[in-house]
């Protein structure tokens, strides 16, 4: 039975992933900072629950140690950073480490750490990014000039582990709560569900196609 990390598994695409993954007869392990909410997603969705924050080097060690071996990695946790967006002329230096350290550092050293597992099992590394990487859109440069770090990272990363399928995925608008904090008191239902986006991942999994960089919407495309 192959073994999935899935950072962020208590809500949104996280939580949709971690479900999809359970319903394939796969043993998941999830985490994430809010204990509680975690805790009830792992109850209803069958995913087994490591609470704590993925910038934290101990919670790391953590994740870790419950994943002695790892078919698939998805990084998935991530922080907006200040909401509402402020302009990068006026961006809290400090928030905006924070959210370096969240998306981009602790995707980093927590692959780190499970690269030898990957590495056994001719594994995944699934990381979330974001149209904001590639796209210039006001309020969006701490957030999006991460997951264009991100992005490179998870480039190199390929190109150093041929052995490895190292994706960067897009997911597209979704209605998560993390984008509604990004569009305080607007109407965010028209975004489609997260778990509209699933199946792109699952494709990413079934086809395995060199590793780079994906957009869900291209993946959901049928020929």
């Amino acid at each position: 039975m192959p073994t999935a990390l899935v950072t962020g598994a208590s809500a949104g695409l996280g939580r949709a992933l971690a479900a999809a993954l359970v319903s394939r007869k796969w043993t998941v392990v999830g985490d994430g900072r809010d204990a509680a909410a975690l805790s009830a997603a792992a109850r209803e969705t069958g995913f087994t629950a490591v609470p704590g924050d993925v910038a934290d080097p101990a919670h790391r060690a953590q994740l870790a140690a419950a994943c002695p071996s790892l078919d698939l990695l998805v990084n998935n946790a991530s922080s907006l950073g200040v909401s509402p967006l402020p302009s990068l002329g006026s961006y809290p230096l400090a928030e905006l480490e924070d959210v370096y350290r969240v998306n981009v550092f602790a995707p980093l050293a927590l692959t780190q750490l499970l690269l030898p597992a990957l590495t056994a099992a001719r594994g995944t590394v699934l990381d979330i990014s974001s149209d904001a990487a590639v796209e210039a859109y006001e309020g969006w440069g701490a957030y999006g000039s991460a997951k264009a770090a991100l992005d490179q990272l998870t480039a190199v990363l390929g190109a150093e582990n041929p052995d490895l399928a190292v994706y960067a995925v897009d997911p597209g608008d979704l209605r998560t709560a993390m984008h509604q904090r990004a569009f305080p008191g607007e109407d965010i239902s028209d975004r489609p569900l997260p778990s509209s986006v699933v199946p792109a991942f699952l494709r990413l999994l079934d086809e395995r196609p060199p590793s780079g960089r994906y957009r869900a919407a291209d993946l959901l495309v049928t020929a």
